[in-house]
């Protein structure tokens, strides 16, 4: 999550309403090599984590001040980030892409899952499902951001290409190493399985945000689903 008073780019406060950037660095002395920002950008985007740390937190703080996401510009985030807009383009090609990562950097962390377990990783990522739901509950701006995005498809689409996708790619990797593991039935369509772990937290984190998201609701979940729901016979 965000640093509430900016203490990672320096405070909202300090910064600049014109479009000179504020986070210049100072010209390199005699035989010195120049600073990182001064290099080629690698993929597109400079390296000044100070100058991006900035632009999250304008478009952050205009949303909190009511601003809704189709209003604002480029130009209004450059004002309030105090940096120029190449700034900003250098990093994003669009309002889209940067949205998303304001999204995801309002969001917990993904959690990081060792790529080479079934089972272990599977629950890694229902647990981080999970937490994101109590994340978006608990923040009336993130909950209000995703409903804005999901009436803008081209957003919506952007989010679900950089962001869904990819962790739904990884959940069913995870399902495929644990059906090859023998963790899992292999007479079964992978995205089923799929389907029936991840469906019961969406369901809760989505459809029915008045349900409760215990701490033990993963393992409750995987508990039932492997054990079965057909009534034990004696």
């Amino acid at each position: 999550m965000r640093d509430q008073d900016g203490g990672q780019g320096g405070t909202r406060g300090d910064r600049r309403d014109d479009e000179r950037p504020v986070y210049a660095p100072a010209p390199p002395g005699p035989g010195c090599a120049p600073p990182p920002d001064d290099q080629e950008p690698r993929r597109g985007r400079p390296r000044s984590a100070a100058a991006e740390r900035a632009i999250l937190d304008a478009v952050i703080a205009l949303l909190e001040a009511g601003e809704p996401l189709a209003g604002l510009s480029i130009e209004r985030i450059a004002r309030t980030a105090g940096v120029g807009k190449a700034t900003i383009y250098r990093r994003w090609s669009g309002k889209e892409e940067l949205f998303v990562d304001v999204v995801r950097d309002m969001e917990p962390v993904d959690p990081p899952v060792s790529g080479t377990e079934g089972l272990a990783d599977v629950r890694i990522m229902l647990e981080s499902l999970r937490t994101r739901g109590l994340a978006q509950r608990s923040s009336a701006l993130l909950h209000n951001i995703f409903a804005q995005m999901k009436s803008h498809p081209k957003l919506w689409d952007e989010y679900f290409g950089t962001v869904i996708a990819p962790r739904r790619a990884a959940m069913l990797a995870a399902v495929r190493r644990a059906v090859a593991a023998g963790e899992l039935r292999d007479d079964l369509d992978v995205e089923l399985i799929d389907d029936l772990f991840v469906g019961p937290v969406l369901v809760r984190t989505v459809h029915r945000p008045e349900a409760p998201l215990p701490d033990d609701l993963v393992d409750r979940l995987m508990t039932a689903l492997l054990q079965g729901l057909a009534p034990r016979r004696v």
